[in-house]
């Protein structure tokens, strides 16, 4: 055998010198310092590598292990690759709301795992979604889309119209009223405006984000305008230009038409000076001494006054539903259901005719829900198509007019209906509804169309996850909003079906 022929490893080998050995130290501690540089290991070969058995595939056993492992060094990179690709598409194919992730967990039209809006205009209900996603919570996101609407939809509401709001609070268990106060006269014929100190009440007391965020949007919009859609184009169509030039008005005096543009620059310049106002008070006073200008008035002798009040109940086999007080509509709603024989199946087939008539007032609606049963309903009114059609020029406000009934609220009626307050858990119902003459009579038959629907669905729960109800149905040609919190899920819809824009997270 040939011992020389196997390679010899040298690693941090001292060489030898003469001198080492005539105490020279500090060298010595010289070349110690010079071989730490170059610890490289020195390889011998006594023969050329390529001549040597063990470099022939077969000759060695640790070829074949270093073949095997770039082997599966490459199995392993396709699969990460594989997977990669993959993730990207499942996570393009769930930024849409309905769309299910890669567990295959299915999102219905209008069911969101966070929260939803729903109202009357697609640009609102997308300020209030993205409301919600800043970290805002349902006040937020419902104060926000109707200070929109009071911009984008002037026929149907305004900073001149009356609100009326129902929320439920998932935290604490308790259900407020939202009332605008007394109705209270401006001038003859023309209602004391109440939007902005009714709204601020309650989000000073239910918001999260500032007062300031809430007012930035929906004054852009003004400013730089907005697209007239479908139903500010009909409500044109019908009442003409009367009292609404410029605003929304051709350079020839013709109505803005679907798809036109507007703006409202003074609307703009109030919402800006509110938000910058020291205090609400100040910012009302400002918006009244203004109006007061413009119609040569001195000025009101009292401001609205706004309140949040405990919301009227009433215990029903379903649960606990919960109304605002009078002067809405809303005692005229338990009224009617303490009426209905609650000992049998509720029948929804009762529907009363109502025909729109030329005083069914027209209301502005929408409605805000989050996962854990928080609900938020909101109503506003200028009493008649673009109130008094009068267009206050110093702030591009319209007025409401003060018609026979004004001192009462028909239009107001927004219901919740909660499963039971023992459990935080249950579900919760929201049900609000507009352009209809008698809406507690429209709402009951909605919420009866609703319980049938409920009794209907419990035999089937066992199916699988289902929608909180079958949509329910109203009467005549009005419009209803429904919310609900079912599943630790958010759900929105309406009827007539597509009729109201929504969004959610």
């Amino acid at each position: 055998m040939e011992a020389a022929t196997e390679p010899v490893l040298y690693q941090k080998l001292k060489l030898w010198e003469p001198r080492m050995e005539s105490g020279e130290e500090e060298e010595a501690e010289e070349e110690e310092e010079g071989e730490e540089e170059t610890s490289e290991p020195l390889v011998i070969y006594p023969r050329r590598p390529q001549d040597s058995p063990w470099n022939k595939v077969g000759g060695l056993p640790g070829a074949w292990a270093r073949l095997v492992a770039a082997l599966l060094l490459l199995a392993v990179s396709c699969s990460l690759a594989v997977r990669q690709l993959q993730g990207r598409g499942s996570s393009a194919g769930s930024l849409g709301p309905g769309a299910p992730p890669a567990s295959r967990h299915f999102h219905h039209a209008g069911e969101y795992h966070h929260g939803a809006i729903i109202s009357s205009a697609a640009t609102c209900s997308h300020l209030g979604q993205q409301l919600l996603v800043a970290g805002g919570n349902i006040v937020d996101a419902g104060v926000a889309a109707a200070l929109c609407l009071v911009v984008v939809h002037p026929h149907a509401t305004g900073l001149g119209a009356t609100f009326w709001g129902l929320f439920y609070n998932s935290s604490s268990g308790n259900s407020t009223a939202l009332t605008p106060g007394p109705a209270r006269p401006l001038a003859p014929g023309l209602g004391l405006p109440t939007a902005l100190p009714t709204l601020h009440l309650l989000h000073a007391h239910f918001g999260h984000l500032p007062w300031p965020r809430l007012l930035m949007d929906p004054a852009m919009l003004a400013q730089e305008g907005f697209v007239v859609d479908a139903s500010l184009a009909r409500a044109l169509a019908a009442q003409g230009t009367k009292g609404l030039c410029p605003l929304l008005c051709h350079a020839d005096g013709t109505p803005l038409g679907l798809g036109a543009r507007a703006t409202n620059p003074k609307l703009a310049a109030v919402l800006r000076k509110a938000a910058l106002a020291p205090t609400p008070d100040l910012a009302g006073d400002a918006l009244l001494n203004l109006l007061a200008r413009d119609l040569g008035l001195e000025g009101p002798a009292a401001g609205p006054t706004p309140t949040l009040e405990p919301a009227l109940q009433l215990s029903m086999p379903k649960g606990i539903l919960f109304t605002t007080p009078a002067p809405s509509a809303g005692p005229e709603l338990l009224a009617l259901l303490k009426t209905t024989p609650h000992s049998r199946e509720p029948s929804p087939s009762r529907c009363p005719l109502l025909p729109l008539t030329a005083g069914t007032p027209v209301s502005s609606i929408l409605a805000t829900v989050d996962s854990s049963g928080s609900v938020l309903l909101l109503t506003s009114s200028l009493n008649s198509s673009f109130g008094s059609g009068q267009l206050s020029p110093s702030t591009g406000v319209l007025l409401s007019n003060l018609v026979a009934g004004s001192a009462t609220s028909p239009w107001a009626c927004p219901l919740i209906l909660h499963g039971s307050l023992d459990d935080p858990e249950t579900d919760v119902l929201g049900l609000v509804a507009s352009g209809t003459p008698k809406v507690a009579r429209a709402m009951t038959h909605a919420l009866l169309s609703h319980l049938a629907g409920t009794q209907t669905q419990t035999q089937h729960q066992h199916q699988g996850q289902q929608g909180p109800t079958e949509r329910p149905s109203i009467c005549g040609q009005g419009t209803l909003l429904q919310v609900a919190a079912h599943a630790e899920h958010a759900h929105v819809s309406s009827v007539p079906s597509g009729c109201c824009p929504f969004q959610g997270f």
